[in-house]
């Protein structure tokens, strides 16, 4: 019973997180900022990351942490294992080089800010819509590849296992409000490649 209530805490707390993350990202609140503080809001991918990591780092440490094995591969299916994670890992980093990792994280903003050429029209970030390279295969590379890294484990135990299914689960909501925010941006554009490409899961899964 008692691994149940850890269960519940665990998917409760990074539910939280999930929440405030996404209210935090919201269109909404942003332009709300962008009437207050104008072009200042360059500032804000910065304070979001930052807030996101530390918030994220809470809700780790003080989730309960069951130690019920689930599973364990002995040597030298372990070595096994590993190498496998070294395939996502690529494809990781694959995806992440499509992108503009300053931008991510909110340096090209500051660049822009404080060289007077920061458009608070696009918020606290510039749109990015891609569909070569690993987006071609899913919509959301970057969560696909993180999900299969997260579960390529030579061992698990159910702590692990609670932890990287909110992860999942936060990815595919999270790509839900993604997808909206960029249907309003790239409009028919976007509708199109939605309807031909999977969201996080290409179709040989």
């Amino acid at each position: 019973m008692i691994y149940i209530f850890d269960v519940f805490i665990i998917f409760l707390l990074f539910g939280v997180f999930g929440l405030i993350h996404s209210l935090l990202a919201s269109d909404e609140l942003k332009k709300k900022l962008v009437e207050n503080i104008g072009n200042k809001i360059a500032f804000y991918k910065v304070f979001y990351n930052v807030s996101s990591l530390f918030f994220f780092i809470v809700i780790y440490e003080i989730s309960p942490k069951p130690d019920l094995l689930i599973y364990e591969f002995n040597f030298p299916y372990d070595l096994i294992i590993l190498s496998l994670q070294l395939i996502p890992l690529a494809g990781l980093f694959w995806s992440l080089k499509q992108n503009d990792l300053k931008e991510f994280l909110g340096i090209a903003q500051l660049i822009r800010y404080f060289n007077n050429q920061y458009n608070q029209q696009e918020l606290d970030e510039k749109p990015n819509f891609r569909t070569d390279g690993a987006y071609k295969i899913c919509r959301h590379p970057i969560y696909f590849f993180s999900i299969l890294f997260l579960l390529l484990r030579p061992s698990m135990d159910l702590f692990y296992l609670t932890f990287a299914l909110s992860l999942v689960i936060y990815f595919y909501v999270g790509s839900i409000y993604e997808e909206r925010k960029l249907l309003i941006k790239f409009g028919d554009e976007y509708a199109k490649y939605r309807e031909q490409v999977p969201r996080i899961f290409p179709k040989m899964f």
